[in-house]
């Protein structure tokens, strides 16, 4: 009996075990288990973002296409913030020799100012008269870009924030714009930008505004106007830029046309990357260049699409300005290019700004 009684007490003890509700977690540790699964579910896809940008990183520079690996590297190389991929694969040396065999033949011509011959308003007949300011489309396979026409080249000026080098910041070039009076804009020279987190305020090279040298970072690829509002471009130091009598210019570069000759491009000529470019016509017309890139729609320009372009519309000089995440073109209060930079429009040091048409 008591055998009996005692399973008996502890077959009623199972029962109630067995039919005990389950203890209710608490909203903390519900919400920390999805925190935690949510973490867990992007570090996964990161890993295997990280795992197939690597993996084809080494398809594009080690597979069997050599012009295909010169391309990837170029590309690469152009960027602020993922110049480490190739790294990853060849030395300094080996890119510096990809860069060199991939890039436009150096040339140490000038321009020769008097073969640009400007024509006052008074000798355009009716028929010559065209547009003071027109944008244009550009489109090919690999990019889209505009391309802006002004006819009169006094109204191109080097815009640049209140201050220069040392602990100066960059300003973008809406306020550039707005601080020269204009109503356009493009980027222009270069800039320190280690590791792409550089301010806009240290310029590479030179930088000339109104006649005065505001920088001197020494001798560069020097791009800009000179009193007679002629497009000069070449190698030059600081000094050789101020008796050339440049009254806005900055530094970057290759040239690409000078002279009216086309600069030769080897290999994949830079790669394919967003560009900001300048020429002038033998009319003084003022071309300025913006392709888009680093887009499912427009990957980006190599050295020659551009030259190409420039030289379709008939530029005697021009030269390739900072391009990459600095590309912009403002006009009328808004930007009007697609802006690779995933954090908007960079602060820059100089701008060549467009004024408004002037009247009589």
């Amino acid at each position: 009996m008591g055998y009996i009684m005692e399973n008996a007490v502890l077959n009623e003890a199972e029962i109630d075990i067995g039919n005990a509700a389950p203890k209710k977690r608490s909203i903390g540790c519900i919400i920390g288990m999805v925190i935690g699964r949510f973490f867990t579910f992007i570090g996964v896809i990161l890993l295997a973002a990280v795992i197939l940008l690597v993996g084809a990183s080494y398809i594009f520079c080690m597979g069997p296409s050599p012009s295909a690996s010169d391309l990837f590297v170029n590309t690469m190389m152009e960027t602020s913030a993922l110049k480490f991929i190739p790294r990853m694969f060849f030395t300094e040396e080996e890119i510096d020799a990809i860069r060199k065999r991939n890039s436009t033949v150096e040339t140490l011509e000038v321009t020769d100012q008097s073969l640009v011959v400007i024509p006052t308003p008074e000798e355009l007949s009716e028929e010559e008269e065209r547009l003071p300011l027109e944008i244009i489309d550009i489109s090919s396979s690999t990019y889209k870009g505009k391309l802006m026409l002004v006819r009169d080249p006094s109204r191109v000026v080097l815009g640049t924030p209140p201050s220069l080098g040392g602990n100066a910041k960059g300003i973008q070039i809406s306020e550039m714009v707005e601080r020269e009076g204009g109503i356009a804009g493009i980027n222009a020279g270069g800039f320190l930008d280690e590791g792409g987190v550089g301010n806009g305020g240290t310029p590479l090279g030179i930088v000339i505004k109104n006649g005065e040298l505001l920088y001197n970072g020494g001798g560069s690829i020097v791009v800009g106007f000179d009193k007679d509002n002629k497009l000069v471009v070449g190698w030059m130091t600081a000094q050789e830029a101020m008796d050339k009598g440049l009254r806005d210019a900055c530094s970057f570069g290759p040239v690409f046309i000078v002279n009216g000759k086309r600069s030769d491009v080897a290999g994949t000529g830079g790669g394919l990357n967003p560009r900001t470019c300048i020429g002038q016509t033998a009319d003084g017309t003022v071309l300025l260049l913006t392709i888009d890139g680093r887009q499912a729609t427009s990957i980006g320009a190599t050295y020659e699409d551009c030259i190409n372009i420039l030289e379709e519309y008939g530029a005697v000089n021009a030269a390739n300005l900072d391009g990459g995440s600095s590309t912009v073109m403002y006009y009328n209060g808004e930007i009007i290019n697609v802006c690779a930079s995933v954090y908007g429009p960079r602060d820059l040091p100089t701008a060549f700004v467009v004024l408004p048409e002037k009247t009589n």
